[in-house]
């Protein structure tokens, strides 16, 4: 019996039967919305391939199938199908030859059945197998073009960035240089009216200076802190280590800060006897990190006191904690208040006007500068505390060039 003969003879009522139970299968979603030919698509090849590889009297390589089954994987894999789709498809088409010429096969010697039904496996099995090979390359191919699109707008959009970056340094520095000559001279016309006299007129003007003074130190500390932080965003900050004197430094700090901290008549407390004379680091860095630690403290806080403690933790590490009896940060705050323009809101307190939300933000990248550490404990009502870790000699921890 020519079974080759018989699959050709049946070759239209099968393919039908096997498109439509393809279009029946709820196990093949993305066939739903293709079209006859598009189901169709290759299967017709394939099965020619599998007659002639049956076929007793033509040569039945079975790379004759090759060609038609790559080509099924290519089109499915821009289709969108599954693997499991598609195997399914073949499971399919398997079941579709078999019901239909399960008539004549039984009438066939045992012999013929089983080496047909073999033949018939084994030609399905390499189209499968040829059908993944094409439709895994084609995905690795849209993988592979996806990342290089995928890096491309990376790149430019890094390109972006730091030409945005770039721009508001120049920016930054542009206006820099005129506020500080306005807050100059207006500091100046404020003593001088200051020493002229007390009238009425006086008065006004001297309300209305100090406002333009107020509100242009708060653009000069905006403009400062935004030119510090994208230092640090390019990588333009460098560390100058040298040996200094910690309780020096920090009474400098409360000496800085001592008349706003008079205004709301709180009391800054300093314990740091037990550090040692002296400690490498950066002194310039490490006095921006505890005048904003220390300023942010006296701004959040209405009573009580700032109370600043150093002490050694090991022969490598020593911490600088700066509590406050302040209004406190919630749990759901404290991951991002580091995080740059991040400000806390408050129902019973609303955002002071001269926060920029940058203070913190630059604490916590110059301590990654100085290769220590910074940690939040606090509590609503009760106040905050903020230790910053940090080695005894910082060239000791700088990764080598």
């Amino acid at each position: 019996m020519d079974f080759s003969q018989l699959l050709a003879e049946n070759t239209h009522n099968i393919i039908e039967k096997w498109i439509l139970k393809v279009r029946n299968d709820r196990h093949i979603e993305s066939a739903d919305d293709l079209s006859y030919t598009a189901i169709k698509n290759h299967i017709p090849d394939i099965f020619q391939a599998m007659i002639t590889v049956l076929s007793p009297t033509q040569e039945g390589e079975i790379k004759s199938i090759v060609t038609a089954s790559w080509q099924h994987g290519l089109l499915r894999a821009e289709q969108g199908f599954d693997p499991s789709e598609i195997a399914r498809e073949y499971c399919l088409l398997r079941t579709v030859i078999f019901d239909t010429i399960e008539g004549e096969l039984s009438q066939a010697t045992p012999v013929e059945i089983i080496r047909y039904m073999r033949l018939i496996d084994a030609v399905i099995d390499e189209a499968i197998a040829r059908c993944f090979n094409s439709y895994v390359g084609e995905r690795l191919r849209e993988l592979q073009s996806l990342q290089a699109s995928l890096t491309l707008h990376n790149e430019e959009l890094t390109r972006l960035i730091n030409a945005h970056q770039d721009k508001l340094s120049e920016l930054a520095h542009e206006l820099k240089h005129p506020l500080t000559a306005i807050i100059g001279y207006s500091d100046l016309f404020l003593r001088q009216q200051r020493r002229q006299g007390t009238t009425k007129d006086n008065y006004v003007n001297l309300d209305h200076i100090e406002r333009v003074l107020r509100n242009g130190r708060h653009l000069l500390r905006l403009i400062n802190n935004v030119l510090e932080l994208s230092k640090f965003e390019a990588g333009k900050l460098q560390l100058q280590a040298a040996s200094i004197n910690v309780q020096e430094l920090i009474s400098n700090v409360c000496e800085m800060l001592e008349p706003l901290a008079a205004e709301k008549n709180l009391t800054i407390i300093v314990d740091s006897d037990r550090l040692p004379p002296e400690i490498i680091t950066d002194g310039f860095q490490l006095q921006q990190i505890v005048t904003n630690l220390v300023s942010n403290a006296i701004r959040y806080t209405d009573s009580g006191t700032i109370s600043i403690k150093c002490e050694m933790l090991n022969s490598q590490k020593w911490a600088i904690a700066v509590a406050d009896t302040g209004i406190g940060i919630a749990p759901k705050d404290q991951k991002q208040i580091f995080e740059p323009y991040f400000r806390v809101n408050s129902e019973e307190r609303p955002q002071l006007p001269d926060s920029t939300g940058l203070g913190l933000a630059i604490v916590a990248r110059l301590v990654k500068l100085l290769q220590g550490e910074i940690h939040l404990v606090s509590q609503e009502g009760i106040g905050s505390t903020f230790t910053v870790i940090l080695p005894l000699d910082v060239t000791k921890t700088l990764p080598e060039e």
